[in-house]
């Protein structure tokens, strides 16, 4: 039989491993559609491509497997562009297919709908790679190089766009078995000099960024062999959870800093050394790295940094082959772990009391619902936990305060992640800023009974910024929205929703009811609107 171009992007889709696309059909993506009613792939509909694109990336971090997000042309791909952004900062595989206007039109400002003078190249602005496919014997390639590039480096978001009169266009060329990937691998001789240098530190430390979640059974076992403290950055958090040797608190304080500076070998594993994990605080300073390995996939970010080791590889090959490498290593008795709990109270300790009142709340998140996936949007409970949280699940912490930060990514990456992992329990915190960004996407975790529980953090506005403004003598002018009344919004989707108090156990309480039923549900804890005189009034 034959079949057209946008029943062979669905077919190429399945053969990639894609379950799940997130998009809003329109009259530039309806060839797209032809073959998904036929498909076992799931269709997921937002409210807004934003969404779709946000969507796509929490179920890539959930799943550890490309998102995909359909959008129509002009508009529909300026809405996901934010998403792809956020994506790229945080190198999360997400492939963006779009419709785009009749070949012979492209470029020419012939008024057409949805017409942008060039989409590609404003796509290849954030995405790694943009392609148009100009014939339908390009779609397959097209398909396969996005996600080549998605697995053979540092991932990030990639961009096809079909053109009208290409989608409906027959294609009934063969479908070949997608080529595997080709993942660089350190040398045999990378890895003995690494592990020598390893192997005869005193004071080795770990950094363990994103890029390091798969390999953090082998991260522990390393660590346990080397007697290192493991320092974990914001994305990286859950790898070792309560163990000894774990640091889980961010490399920008100071005694976190102090810890790496005086090392004499630091293995940097998966971690982009980046300002939003580093140096957060904006010293114009980087930690020092002594003796500085680094274990990273992408040879441009290998290329950044200066380092006495360059290793070019996936974090989990990696790790296992320095374990080899030091199969016949036991570390000395040394008091590293000892440094670890130091480190761990002395950083806790240099937080504000509001700071560590909000860890309070994440840690009694994390013993009501055991295993969960936290996805946070730029709140203070995130903040909080950005600079100092244990997670119990590797790969459960994320959110988009840090690296790109964009605001509204919450509800719709938490929902990706659930799409993504069923059996898990998916918790949303948001502040009622963020909220307000996605609201409508409350009501796709209703079509989908998805079993999210949307935290909704409310200090009616913009505290992080009101207190900002008023640090540099600024008086506050634009941080105060009002919030709309959450109850009624969430009566509004249908879902059950708790008035929370601010106390932590009782937080405890009303999310281990919420997680005894079924489909999503809402919680907010009201708090004071933050600025330094309310601060100082507490």
């Amino acid at each position: 039989m034959s079949r057209t171009t946008g029943e062979t992007l669905i077919r190429r889709l399945e053969a990639q491993g894609v379950d799940t696309v997130f998009g809003i059909p329109g009259v530039h993506t309806v060839e797209l559609y032809r073959g998904l009613a036929a498909s076992p792939i799931r269709h997921v509909t937002p409210r807004h491509e934003q969404g779709a694109g946000f969507m796509a990336d929490g179920y890539a971090r959930a799943s550890g497997k490309p998102g995909v997000a359909l959008v129509i042309t002009g508009p529909g791909l300026t809405n996901t562009l934010t998403p792809m952004a956020q994506a790229r900062a945080d190198s999360v595989p997400m492939l963006v297919v779009s419709g785009v206007n009749v070949l012979p039109s492209l470029g020419k400002g012939l008024g057409h709908l949805h017409e942008l003078p060039d989409q590609s190249a404003l796509a290849a602005g954030v995405a790694l790679d943009s392609a148009r496919v100009t014939a339908p014997e390009e779609l397959i390639p097209a398909v396969d190089a996005a996600f080549a590039r998605m697995a053979e480096g540092r991932p990030g978001p990639t961009h096809i766009e079909v053109p009208l009169d290409i989608a409906g266009r027959e294609h009934d060329g063969p479908l070949p078995a997608p080529p595997g990937p080709v993942v660089p691998t350190p040398s045999d001789a990378q890895i003995a000099a690494a592990a020598e240098r390893l192997r005869r530190a005193e004071r080795p430390v770990i950094l363990a960024g994103g890029g390091a979640t798969a390999a953090a059974e082998g991260i522990r076992a390393l660590a346990e062999r080397l007697d290192a403290p493991v320092v974990l950055t914001t994305n990286a958090r859950g790898i070792m959870h309560g163990h000894p040797l774990v640091i889980p608190a961010s490399p920008s304080l100071d005694p976190v800093r102090e810890l790496i500076g005086a090392a004499d070998c630091v293995l940097a594993i998966g971690t982009e050394l980046g300002q939003t994990d580093y140096d957060m605080y904006c010293t114009g300073a980087m930690p020092d790295f002594p003796g500085l390995i680094r274990l990273d996939i992408c040879a441009g970010q290998l290329a950044r940094h200066p380092a006495e080791l360059k290793l070019q590889g996936a974090a989990a090959p990696g790790v296992a082959a320095l374990l080899a490498a030091l199969a016949d290593h036991t570390a000395s008795p040394r008091q590293n772990a000892e440094c670890a709990r130091l480190t761990r109270e002395r950083a806790y300790a240099s937080l504000t009391g509001d700071q560590q009142a909000q860890i309070a709340f994440l840690n009694a998140a994390r013993d009501a619902l055991p295993g969960a996936l936290m996805v946070g949007d730029s709140t203070q409970l995130i903040y909080a936990g950005n600079l100092y949280y244990d997670h119990d699940r590797a790969g459960g912490w994320f959110n988009a305060a840090t690296g790109y930060g964009a605001l509204g990514y919450g509800i719709p990456a938490a929902i990706g992640a659930a799409l993504a992992c069923p059996d898990a329990p998916v918790l949303c915190i948001t502040g009622d800023g963020g909220a307000q960004f996605v609201l409508p996407e409350l009501m796709t975790a209703v079509d989908e009974n998805l079993p999210v529980i949307f935290l909704v953090w409310n200090n009616s506005g913009y505290g992080e910024i009101a207190v900002s403004m008023e640090d540099v003598g600024i008086e506050v002018v634009g941080c105060s929205p009002t919030p709309p009344d959450f109850e009624k919004v969430a009566d509004s989707c249908g879902m059950p929703y708790a008035l929370c108090p601010h106390d932590s156990a009782a937080l405890g309480q009303a999310l281990r009811n919420a997680a005894g039923r079924k489909g999503p549900s809402m919680i907010e804890i009201r708090t004071a609107r933050m600025t330094r005189k309310t601060e100082a009034d507490r």
